[in-house]
This record gives structure tokens, C-alpha cells and sequence, in this order.
């Protein structure tokens, strides 16, 4: 593990969009809180009928929800924590497969992934998501000034991938979000990526009661009136087991974050 980390260090040519004084460095070192994110900024997500019409038309959602999320967290830390060259590498990458995904909702309304307003509204799922899993997670203290500079921070990735007016607060997030309540929808095709979510398992059935915990804490991490639009809300009696049990499920963690087996 040592010599994997020299050489990246080796291979840094800057410290990247943020540095390693940056919040966001703060926010994503830690891998278990960012996948618990990653599955509340998925469901969260998905309640914009767009978004939700790009999962459902270019995926294969019903068996690749944990690659989804591997895809995820490849992409946040290379950005986060790549060179500058990397980290603009990645953006454009994903600039170039959004230019592929476009179609139309159901009621023929035409979508883009390249929409400006459709990437702020994915952008912001994550970005809340993540703040809330590492201050559930990991650092219940984590000052709110830093909060802050965290959203600052992420805002920039989010205006190199084209998005619009991103907030950058965490009062501008919650304004943001409430503002966008009227635009969300639960129909069956949410139901359906949902369930194709929380239903995935581990290859090992010894990690299957942490893999639903890891479930339950991404759940958890929702807006109350979000966890209401799917049906998922739990009892607030239950939510410190939860919390506590989230923190020891890093085996789970790793087996989602794995490589799968070359063929």
C-alpha cells in the first residue's frame, strides 16, 4: 500500500482543482461514508424524471447499480484528488459520453444529460449527499464554514461539466431543493430503479445484513419528504442503529468498490 501511494505522488504534476488543505479532500477520504452518499445521491437523483429517463434508456440498471456507484466514486476521486490534468481528463470524459444520452420522457418531453440545469440537479444530489454522509458518518462536527467551502468547492466541478446556477451554500441547497419539490415525480419506473438499487447483494451472503445496513444508511441520509415520495421512510427510533452500525461495514464498501472479475 505504501509503494501504491508513493507512486501516485510520483506520478502528481499539482495538487489538483482543490489541494489537500481543500475541504473536499476532507469530505472524500473516506470511503465508506462517500458510498453510503452515493446510494442517498442515487435515489434522490432519480426523482427527476429526466434523470431518471437517462438511467432507465442508456443502462443496464438492473444489474449494474453497484458499477453505477463504482463509476461514481472513481470519477469524485479523481477529480478530487488527481492532478489537474487528471481531474480535467475525467471531466471531459464524461462531457463525451453525456453528449451520447438524450431522448424523450414519457410524455415526449426531450432530454440531454448536457441539459445545464438537469447536471445541477444531479450535481447537487451528490454534493448534499455526500456532506451528509460524512457529517453522519465521520465528522458530526465538521464546522459549518468548511460545509460551506465544501459545495464551493464541488460547484467547480459542476460548472466544468456544464451546469448552470449551482448553489454554493448549504442554505442555497436546501433553498434549491425545496424550490425543485413541484418537478419530482415517483412513477413505476422510479420504483423500479429503486428497487433494482437496494436490492443489489454481495457475491458473499456473510455480507449481506451489512450490505442492507449500507443500504439503510443511504436511505437515512434522504430529505424526509424524499424518503416519503418513495415509500422508504424510516422510523427516526431506528436511525442511531444505523449510524453506529453504518461506521463497521468497510468489507462491504470494499466489495462494491472491487473491480469486477476480468472475463
Amino acid at each position: 500500500m505504501v509503494g501504491a501511494s508513493e507512486g501516485r505522488r510520483a506520478e502528481r504534476t499539482d495538487d489538483g482543482l482543490f489541494g489537500p488543505r481543500s475541504s473536499a479532500w476532507r469530505v472524500h477520504r473516506d470511503v465508506t461514508s462517500m458510498m453510503i452518499g452515493g446510494v442517498g445521491a442515487l435515489l434522490l437523483q432519480m426523482l427527476h424524471p429526466a434523470a431518471l429517463a437517462g438511467v432507465w434508456d442508456h443502462s443496464d440498471y438492473r444489474k449494474d447499480m453497484s458499477g453505477r456507484l463504482r463509476r461514481t466514486a472513481r470519477f469524485i476521486s479523481g477529480t478530487t484528488y488527481g492532478s489537474t490534468e487528471q481531474a480535467e481528463a475525467l471531466i471531459a470524459r464524461v462531457r463525451a459520453i453525456h453528449d451520447r444520452i438524450a431522448g424523450r420522457l414519457p410524455d415526449g418531453t426531450p432530454y440531454s444529460a448536457n441539459d445545464p440545469d438537469l447536471l445541477t440537479w444531479v450535481h447537487v444530489a451528490e454534493a448534499r449527499s455526500f456532506l451528509a454522509a460524512h457529517l453522519r458518518y465521520r465528522e458530526a462536527l465538521f464546522p459549518p464554514a468548511d460545509q460551506d467551502r465544501y459545495l464551493a468547492e464541488m460547484a467547480i466541478v459542476a460548472k466544468k461539466l456544464g451546469a448552470g446556477d449551482v448553489p454554493t451554500t448549504r442554505r442555497e441547497v436546501e433553498d434549491y431543493l425545496e424550490a425543485m419539490r413541484p418537478r419530482l415525480v415517483v412513477d413505476e419506473r422510479t420504483c423500479a430503479v429503486a428497487k433494482a438499487l437496494l436490492s443489489q447483494r454481495p457475491a458473499g451472503l456473510a455480507l449481506a445484513p451489512a450490505y442492507r445496513l449500507m443500504m439503510q444508511a443511504g436511505i437515512d441520509l434522504l430529505p424526509d419528504w424524499a424518503a416519503r415520495m418513495h415509500g422508504l421512510r424510516s422510523p427516526r427510533i431506528g436511525r442511531p442503529a444505523v449510524a453506529i452500525g453504518a461506521i463497521g461495514i468497510g468489507s462491504v464498501v470494499r466489495w462494491a468498490m472491487r473491480d469486477p472479475a476480468p472475463a
